[in-house]
């Protein structure tokens, strides 16, 4: 499951601009991240609650706006996300099952662009493929390299 830090998010901080943070969408131009921002949705989950379970159809991409999830394959913890930290983003590209459980570590809301609204934007804007390709390399390196250690 691929899972990336970006940083805090206060509060305030709009959808528009929780995307415009994401490197898979920074090459966007503001219109498409409104239309994207629109697309998505804002979904709670309460403490304990699975927000994505290993094994199941993975339908979009997430972005947490709010508090915190652990991502686990089986019994070991892989990472702790925070504000601003997304995964998801293979789902966007194909309908592999989830290869790892996020569970909420508290109250949590993440933004939810779901597949088919992330391809009907591709259709309008092939540069999100090329960030998003960017950012799945990097990943992949990361994990060669964790690998190899």
């Amino acid at each position: 499951m691929g899972f990336s830090r970006r940083g805090a998010l206060s509060a305030e901080t709009s959808h528009v601009e929780i995307f415009r943070r994401i490197p898979l969408f920074q090459s966007m131009e503001d219109k498409d991240l409104k239309e994207m921002a629109n697309l998505s949705k804002e979904m709670t989950f309460s403490k304990g609650e699975s927000i994505v379970k290993e094994g199941d159809a993975g339908l979009g991409f997430y972005i947490i706006r709010e508090g915190g999830a652990t991502v686990r394959h089986g019994d070991k913890t892989v990472a702790t996300l925070g504000r601003g930290d997304f995964f998801g983003e293979m789902a966007l590209l194909d309908d592999q099952p989830r290869s790892a459980d996020v569970i909420a570590m508290e109250p949590t809301k993440c933004l939810v662009l779901l597949r088919w609204n992330f391809w009907s934007m591709i259709s309008k804007n092939p540069n999100v493929v090329r960030g998003l390709l960017r950012e799945m390399s990097r990943r992949l390196r990361e994990s060669d390299k964790a690998m190899s250690e």
